[in-house]
């Protein structure tokens, strides 16, 4: 039902004692919803047809996780596939976990029930200034105060899982993992059927070099990194990650943008010399990140430190060819699919096929 997926030793038995230690019980899902103009960069991410389309994309998300139904904005239209959002509000109201929207400079006001932290609209991170060092403290800090509220509700040792919507979200967790120093070109994985490696590291490098002309030495302090070339998700995730582990159990639902999230939270801990608890967090993803043969999360993961689980929820044997698409490579996760399935297995020990159905039952009724 879940495998680890690590290379070290270490980390192996990191994931297998958070397992343990959180197996039957009681999980809580959070949703970052956030933006970045590089979301309108062409053909950047599959999460939308049109660069305008994308702007608006985690706004349905957050519409739709909150009522499965879109009120002001549709889901996005995709290649192939269905949106992850679906997933996800299936696999919560299955297993009846509770949802809290989270929301962080989005282009447009999001409508159903949120917790609103700093609204910071991020730019292209081509141009090596996404926002400011301030916006980017001002980010993490609401972050980190939130993650203690956010700690307190956990009671008889429940735990939080972590997911995110921000188009071009892998964009700027490449860009992220690169500026922290960590080599992971061409590992990424993306919405795209295959990464779009060669456009990520045009617009990645553009910035880098930008920022680096102006920086005065700052490289070495990440959360300047994170203005530079980050998303407000990131900044708002690394918080709440530090703090929440100092007293609860954490799950950072997603692939390479939680990995990049978790590297930057390291960093941030290590150069503010914040005290945080690394047995209490892990990163889970779904299986068809891990299976994508045009990126390599898994050496992501071991390179940033992070103990690494994957649901593997399959859609091999489903009627609808809208879920058989994830089993040929489209879409491959989103909104913290991958840890709300991963929480279902430990919560209510659910079968993939239990799974399977729950969406499948949740996509008749659309």
């Amino acid at each position: 039902m879940i495998r680890i997926c690590t290379r070290a030793p270490a980390a192996e038995e990191q994931a297998r004692a958070w397992l343990t230690r959180y197996r039957g019980k009681k999980p809580r899902f959070a949703c970052i919803l956030s933006f970045t103009e590089t979301s309108l960069q062409p053909r950047i991410s599959a999460a939308g047809a049109s660069p305008k389309a994308r702007r608006y994309t985690a706004l349905a998300d957050g519409e739709y996780l909150h009522s499965g139904k879109s009120k002001r904005y549709s889901l996005p239209l995709l290649s192939a596939g269905i949106s992850p959002a679906i997933l996800t509000r299936a696999i919560l109201t299955h297993c009846n976990i509770p949802l809290q929207l989270l929301s962080t400079g989005l282009p447009d006001r999001l409508t159903v029930p949120h917790i609103p932290l700093a609204a910071v609209l991020a730019k292209d991170i081509s141009t090596g200034f996404a926002m400011t060092i301030q916006q980017a403290e001002q980010l993490f800090s609401s972050g980190y105060e939130l993650g203690k509220q956010l700690a307190a509700d956990c009671i008889d040792q429940s735990y939080w899982v972590l997911g995110e919507s921000v188009v071009g979200g892998t964009t700027t967790a490449q860009a992220i993992l690169t500026a922290l120093g960590y080599k992971v070109t061409g590992k990424v994985s993306s919405s795209h059927l295959q990464s779009n490696h060669k456009q990520k590291q045009v617009l990645i490098q553009a910035g880098l070099k930008r920022w680096q002309e102006r920086s005065q030495g700052a490289e070495h302090y990440p959360i300047a990194a994170a203005a530079a070339v980050g998303d407000p998700m990131q900044l708002v995730a690394a918080g709440i990650m530090l703090s929440i582990s100092q007293s609860a159990g954490l799950l950072l639902a997603g692939g390479s943008q939680m990995l990049a999230v978790y590297a930057l939270a390291k960093a941030i801990a290590q150069f503010k010399n914040i005290s945080w608890d690394p047995r209490q967090v892990v990163v889970g993803t779904t299986r068809w990140v891990i299976e994508d043969t045009s990126a390599d999360t898994v050496a992501i993961a071991h390179i940033v430190g992070a103990p690494y689980l994957a649901s593997q929820l399959s859609f091999a044997q489903s009627p609808y060819f809208q879920l058989r698409a994830y089993e040929r490579g489209f879409v491959k996760e989103g909104t913290g699919a991958g840890g709300c399935a991963i929480a279902a297995h430990l919560c209510q020990h659910c079968t993939n096929a239990q799974l399977r159905h729950a969406v499948e039952a949740h996509l008749r009724q659309l």
